[in-house]
């Protein structure tokens, strides 16, 4: 079989899965989750086996040892997938929820329903607990997934996927509703992202040259983020303690985030601050990159060059700006940035309210660190990526994100005339 005749296979298992799971319960649902996390629970041995197979296989190939890191199942990650379900399971349902109802002079009555996307493709790399945390969110919002974890943990995605297996058909629901791609064949990438008749979006994770790709091929609408060149500004007349707070949080909390901090612009009137700032962040380690203003108050910073203010560096480095005030603090992120999260530090509301509404970002924050753009801080419970689209999902993808609303219509016999 080639591996277009086994991917076509692949979609339309998933798009008859996708009717029996967007009619089934929201009881029905949990279930099967729960009924996953029992089967993952009792497969512990043969879980541990496949993951030592691509560990084996990776250590030979010379998979760099961060990678190694994120493809390991430890007993602890195993049950963070099971707590992962658990808490997925307890989580408010959207779909078939109605809201905005409205009555309209005909005497029919318009609302919005929530409903699920239909068949959703993930596209992923190294870590196996993925292949639980997607199934788990796409399956609680009522739709069918197919799953294409990396080559390197091929054995322990087949050996998850069948435990989700398991436990949908333990509770109904047909095991085609989550299918693990059990090939490292490159090809199944690009028949997934152009199935339009059987995939209805794509989300890919991972990194910027798989993103691109999928962004370039894909058919199928895709929710996804390039870059994370996220940025802090500390307006004129900040609080100065809660601008160092904020600055050192987004940079030092984690540097391999999408979320951190790339870029810090000060005010011009706030550069009194910048030798405080610059002792606090070379202290934790961080290289500074500064333009000609702040390298007459900072003089040892090495100089800024352009690509600097476009790069999202995930590492110890940040690059520092010193603008005229908030109009160039906006004009250089929506110029430089990936519209994925930039904050205000200000005491000044209408700046503040400026910032939320011409910034052109998918979170937009004041006050606050830019490591708060995230599903679970958000309140979402869990998410299945960050989208820096407009449409249909933006920012932190939660379960309402895995879902569309459609127009429902009440009526007593009107007919129009």
């Amino acid at each position: 079989m080639s591996i277009e005749q086994y991917m076509r296979g692949v979609g339309q298992g998933a798009r008859i899965a996708a009717r029996q799971v967007a009619a089934s319960s929201t009881a029905q649902r949990n279930a099967a989750l729960l009924a996953v996390a029992a089967a993952l629970d009792e497969s512990r041995a043969q879980l541990a086996a496949a993951n030592a197979d691509d560990l084996a296989r990776g250590r030979e190939s010379g998979l760099d040892p961060a990678l190694l890191d994120r493809l390991e199942l430890t007993p602890v990650r195993i049950d963070a997938m099971l707590e992962g379900l658990r808490q997925v399971a307890a989580l408010p349902d959207p779909v078939g929820s109605i809201s905005d109802v409205n009555t309209m002079p005909s005497g029919i009555r318009v609302g919005h329903m929530r409903v699920p996307l239909g068949v959703i493709g993930i596209i992923y790399e190294s870590r196996p607990n993925v292949t639980v945390e997607a199934a788990s969110l796409c399956l609680k919002s009522g739709n069918a997934t197919i799953l294409r974890g990396g080559s390197e943990a091929l054995a322990s995605n087949c050996a998850i996927a069948s435990c989700i297996s398991r436990g949908l058909e333990a509770s109904g629901l047909p095991a085609t509703a989550v299918q693990v791609v059990d090939t490292a064949d490159r090809e199944a990438v690009g028949a997934l992202i152009t199935m339009a008749e059987f995939v209805d979006v794509i989300v890919p994770r991972g990194g910027k040259s798989l993103i691109e790709r999928v962004s370039r091929e894909a058919r199928v609408p895709v929710i996804k983020h390039l870059d994370g060149v996220c940025h802090v500004y500390i307006d004129a007349g900040a609080d100065h303690r809660m601008a160092l707070e904020i600055a050192i949080n987004a940079k030092t909390h984690r540097y391999g985030t999408c979320n951190t901090m790339e870029t810090l612009l000060v005010a011009a009137a706030e550069t009194a601050l910048l030798p405080e700032l610059a002792t606090a962040l070379r202290a934790a380690g961080v290289e500074l990159r500064g333009c000609e203003r702040c390298r007459t108050v900072v003089p040892d910073m090495l100089p800024a060059v352009e690509q600097d203010w476009f790069e999202e560096y995930l590492a110890p480095v940040l690059a520092v700006r010193v603008v005229e005030g908030l109009d160039e603090a906006m004009d250089h992120i929506n110029h430089y940035g990936s519209r994925h999260t930039d904050s205000i530090v200000t005491r000044d509301h209408a700046n503040a309210m400026r910032f939320l509404r011409e910034v052109d970002s998918s979170s937009v924050m004041i006050n606050a660190s830019t490591r708060f753009a995230d599903g679970f801080e958000y309140g979402l419970g869990a998410e299945i990526g960050i989208s820096t689209d407009k449409l249909h999902a933006r920012g932190p993808v939660g379960l309402e994100g895995l879902t569309s609303r459609k127009y429902v219509v009440f009526g007593e016999g009107q007919v129009r005339r």
